[in-house]
């Protein structure tokens, strides 16, 4: 059980440094403004059903002029883009695509909380210090493609599966743990949130909380439980899981880390040098137990 794993406080640190610099991060209530309504109830994985504890969408309001005129998330944005849904439909990379992957890498390796992850990661053994060397680093863990469908060609990589979100043999939600991409496919009317996922009625979640477990439906299949950060920049959230990915070679890591006021485990799965999946799940925010 992760509520007996200890913190780790060497990586807590590290990432609270990533934390103070991440400027680009959206502000509660200023930014954008979230409506947590009803809390989730227990739903089986694989269920196409889920009972609706929230009426309205999750996000009632984002700023997408300030979100575009930051060029991280202008360049994520497009990224969103390129990705074919179903696991198992090769993905075809176009010149145009490859580009805007590096357009995005080039963007993220220009800021504070990116430089600050190199730092680290190359005091540990674990980056080549070079900048070109860790970009390609950085592309293979992230968008090198892989077989996940045994049946299919090369489907997936881990910035879909973990920003995008895709679909098993349309039984199943993968990935999805962004916020910027629930927002827009629930703009689109493609996502339908649940409500938000806690033990109890004492443990409601706050609307200027930045890590939440939500419920939700998307194009008809159910996801009944997701961790998300919300309103962090693409950046903090690929040095965290990138520094999460390098610290450990095991199939799977999960490490619990404090950042700010958020008590949460973090958790990587490796798919041989590229990331199969990677998300937060909140334990306690505020002190309040999980």
């Amino acid at each position: 059980m992760a509520r007996r794993q200890g913190v780790n406080q060497e990586l807590s640190e590290v990432l609270n440094q990533l934390w103070r610099l991440d400027t680009n991060r959206l502000k509660p209530g200023t930014d954008y403004r979230i409506s947590l309504q009803g809390r989730a109830g227990y739903v089986a994985q694989g269920s196409h059903h889920a009972r609706d504890r929230a009426r309205a969408p999750l996000f009632s309001y984002v700023n997408e002029d300030k979100l575009k005129s930051i060029e991280t998330y202008a360049h994520f944005i497009n990224l969103l883009d390129n990705y074919e849904m179903s696991t198992g439909v090769s993905e075809t990379v176009t010149s145009e695509e490859l580009r805007e992957n590096h357009l995005f890498l080039d963007a993220i390796l220009e800021t504070d909380v990116m430089k600050h992850a190199h730092k680290y990661l190359v005091s540990k053994g674990q980056s080549p210090s070079d900048q070109t060397q860790f970009k390609r680093q950085l592309y293979d863990i992230w968008f090198r493609l892989y077989h996940r469908d045994r049946s299919g060609g090369q489907d997936s990589c881990g910035f879909e599966h973990v920003f995008v979100g895709e679909t098993k043999s349309g039984q199943e939600i993968m990935g999805l743990h962004n916020w910027v991409q629930f927002y827009l496919q629930e703009k689109h009317d493609h996502v339908d949130y649940k409500g938000y996922k806690a033990r109890d009625n004492k443990d409601t979640p706050d609307e200027d909380d930045h890590v939440l477990n939500l419920q939700f439906s998307w194009k008809g299949l159910v996801k009944p439980v997701g961790g998300s950060f919300i309103g962090v920049s693409p950046e903090f959230e690929m040095a965290l899981f990138t520094i999460l990915f390098l610290i450990s070679t095991e199939k799977m890591t999960s490490e619990v880390v404090k950042v700010d006021e958020y008590v949460m485990e973090l958790v990587v799965y490796r798919h041989g040098r590229s990331i199969g999946t990677s998300f937060p799940k909140l334990l306690s925010s505020n002190n309040r137990d999980l």
